[in-house]
């Protein structure tokens, strides 16, 4: 019986890697075309690029787990069932739960992953990724220059470059800037360069000249080899990072700081997500037992099953669609925390529930032979 139920569980297993490989493929070509506005627009490298898809795949991959082991399952099961090799299990003595258990142990342990993911992986991916975007968000070499463009970063100033290499040189740089009292002030130069001095953010401007027209009415025109601008108005160096629910550890959405006016605002958010990083890797059980029933809950047929897998197919969308509803709901209201562990366990109770006590035949169905004419002897 060992034997038998290695030989099940390996069936299963290679299906639902492949599956799982294939939607985070897909999954992750998403994300990165969602992320091209990084290397686009902000105009950071192809690592920062990389880094930042790869750290939103803890949260992809928790997503993408259940469907990949109910489609694993219809597949890999349907062709067992379809050769008889499961009915050549109930033929040879095998009870219904020690038939399915292989599949059961998979989506356990594929449950238990999940759950590692959702409590330790994700937050620490997710803290690493905010600060990641809170750096691009607050490059000055990207939001301060457009190639190409004249750009405001803020409100009196207009800055244009008509060129930005890639190691982030300005060529032919023009500066205007109006200050509150009137009087305003325009630097051109042929590079320029975003650094630090003293601690402070500046920018670096070579071979150009300065161009004052005070509130009085006087000009004041100079050129320099050498010139520095302070860039430290345009920094924001007390914005700090914020931490979405998402990317907050278990305890922090169970047990939040009350004083911290945004969190006790959202109390009922961080709640809500912290039960639901605890019941989602359910659903990768509950997607293994309506997969098991969409086979076995039924008798054996030579046609197929593409009607109740299709049926099957649909309700666990229903299921799921409902899990991210009640989710939502639980933001209002807390005491809806307990539909988030009542959905999964339920379908996975009813599931099991009709697996158990359908009536599986225990015969192997024999191919019919062929039919041989008859002959009519004669006396």
């Amino acid at each position: 019986m060992r034997l038998i139920d290695r030989y099940l569980l390996r069936q299963l297993v290679g299906p639902v890697l492949l599956a799982a490989t294939a939607l985070t493929s897909v999954a992750l070509l998403s994300q990165s075309l969602a992320g091209l506005d990084l290397i686009v627009n902000q105009r950071q490298s192809a690592l920062v690029f990389l880094k930042v898809t790869l750290l939103y795949m803890p949260q992809l991959i928790n997503l993408i787990l259940p469907i990949a082991v109910f489609v694993a399952a219809l597949i890999a099961l349907n062709r067992l069932h379809t050769e008889q090799e499961i009915v050549v299990c109930f033929a040879g003595g095998m009870s219904r739960w020690r038939v399915i258990s292989p599949a059961m142990r998979l989506a356990a342990t594929v449950a238990l992953l999940a759950l590692i993911l959702n409590v330790f992986v994700q937050p620490a991916a997710f803290r690493e990724l905010r600060a990641e975007l809170f750096n691009v968000r607050t490059d000055l070499a990207a939001t301060l220059v457009r190639e190409g463009e004249f750009t405001e970063p803020a409100p009196g100033l207009t800055v244009y470059a008509q060129s930005v290499d890639g190691q982030g040189n300005l060529r032919n740089l023009f500066i205007h800037q109006v200050r509150p009292d009137g009087a305003t002030t325009t630097y051109t130069a042929e590079t320029g360069r975003i650094g630090r001095a003293q601690g402070r953010p500046v920018l670096f401007m070579s071979n150009g000249s300065n161009q004052e027209f005070s509130s009085q009415g006087v000009l004041n025109y100079l050129t320099f080899r050498e010139y520095i601008f302070d860039l430290e108005p345009l920094s924001n160096a007390d914005e700090l990072i914020h931490f979405k629910p998402s990317d907050r550890w278990l305890h922090e959405l169970f047990f939040p700081d009350l004083e911290q006016d945004w969190e006790r605002r959202n109390q009922l958010g961080l709640l809500a997500e912290g039960h639901a990083r605890l019941a989602s890797p359910i659903y990768n059980i509950a997607f293994m037992a309506l997969a098991l029933n969409a086979i076995l809950g039924g008798g054996f047929s030579r046609l197929g099953y593409g009607r109740r897998i299709a049926a099957t197919s649909a309700i666990a969308a229903l299921i799921r669609l409902a899990g991210f509803q009640v989710q939502s709901a639980c933001e209002d209201e807390a005491w809806l925390n307990v539909l988030q562990y009542a959905i999964p366990l339920a379908a996975t109770a009813f599931a099991l529930a009709r697996i158990l006590r359908s009536r599986i035949s225990g015969r192997i169905p024999l191919q019919p032979g062929p039919r041989w004419p008859r002959r009519e002897v004669r006396a």
